[in-house]
């Protein structure tokens, strides 16, 4: 080869580094944070892969993904938050809890944020409204906190002798005072005695399970919350040994072994985000996208569980369950 053809050669070696440098520079970055743990996540985010598959993105190829897991510490999230601005990423999701959303509306005003929130984003000054957002951020809810009265009715349909009820949550989430205070005034109506119990460490959770049979509580309500998604067997598996009936508002602790849970389908809200983060990176504004609410949701009841109980299940909840786990 002749010095010539060599310099040119040489230059193509060094310059190909450079050029693929350059070419996953220009892959968009998605910072996903999360309150759950990624162990715990693996559903969801095949779902939000999903939708970001819908719209032409597909991880690894042509999308690069920053994951930051919480597991629960809703502490750690506003530095992911940062973490993830400083890494100037394209789109900010968050997921499995309505503080990933606040952190991250707190560290950025021009990064598009898209958040899958339980409770009411309009509430949690997260948009001006559903049909129009404003702002960098839109998403989806899934309306969990509207569905702990749900909850409550179903319980007390299922348990309708249970004069104390007690209510599970967790102190360190910022909704949990809301709920706490629209499912008592539930109570009161219905002329029930509501304990509420507090938990967000695992010995606080077996702490609350002995003081239920202290209380002499007929029945539980564990409101939609990324924690005790995390702790679903320890939760799940407590219940079963002080035989105390519960009701859930994820899908995952009736397949768990929980008695019955009710809520919207997770997968289809993480699919929904997915769609949303892919339709802005081709361009669109999340002032434009409203707010996304399940027009569905899943009652999901295992008979199983309730043979254990010796609880004897009301005909007018096996005609309404979507499952029946055996």
């Amino acid at each position: 080869m002749d010095r010539r053809k060599f310099i040119a050669a040489l230059g193509g070696a060094i310059a190909w580094p450079f050029a693929a440098r350059a070419q996953q520079a220009a892959v968009p970055t998605v910072g996903f944070m999360s309150g759950r743990s990624l162990e715990d996540s693996a559903h969801l985010m095949a779902a939000f892969r999903q939708g970001l598959g819908e719209l032409g993105f597909v991880e690894g190829q042509n999308l690069l993904i920053e994951y930051r897991w919480a597991a629960g510490r809703y502490d750690q999230l506003s530095a992911f938050a940062a973490d993830l601005v400083g890494r100037k990423v394209d789109v900010i999701v968050t997921g499995g809890a309505t503080d990933a959303a606040r952190a991250a509306k707190a560290t950025t005003s021009t990064i598009p944020i898209v958040f899958i929130n339980g409770s009411d984003p309009v509430a949690d000054g997260l948009v001006t409204s559903l049909a129009r957002p404003s702002g960098n951020l839109t998403g989806v809810t899934f309306l969990a906190q509207e569905l702990n009265r749900k909850l409550f009715e179903l319980l007390r349909e299922l348990v309708p002798q249970a004069r104390v009820i007690a209510l599970l949550l967790n102190q360190t989430n910022s909704t949990s005072e809301r709920q706490m205070l629209d499912l008592q005034e539930a109570a009161r109506l219905s002329g029930v005695e509501l304990h509420t119990l507090q938990a967000s460490t695992e010995t606080e959770i077996d702490d609350v399970f002995g003081s239920l049979v202290r209380r002499r509580a007929g029945g539980l309500i564990v409101v939609p919350e990324a924690f005790f998604a995390n702790r679903r067997d320890q939760i799940v598996s407590l219940a079963a040994r002080h035989a105390i009936p519960a009701v859930y508002g994820f899908r995952e602790f009736a397949a768990a072994g929980g008695l019955i849970s009710y809520g919207a389908s997770f997968p289809a809200s993480f699919r929904q985000a997915g769609i949303y983060a892919g339709r802005i990176l081709k361009g669109a504004k999340p002032a434009d996208l409203p707010v996304m609410q399940p027009t569905a949701f899943e009652l999901v009841l295992n008979l199983k569980t309730a043979k254990d109980l010796r609880l004897a299940v009301p005909a007018s909840i096996l005609a309404r369950a979507d499952e029946v786990i055996e």
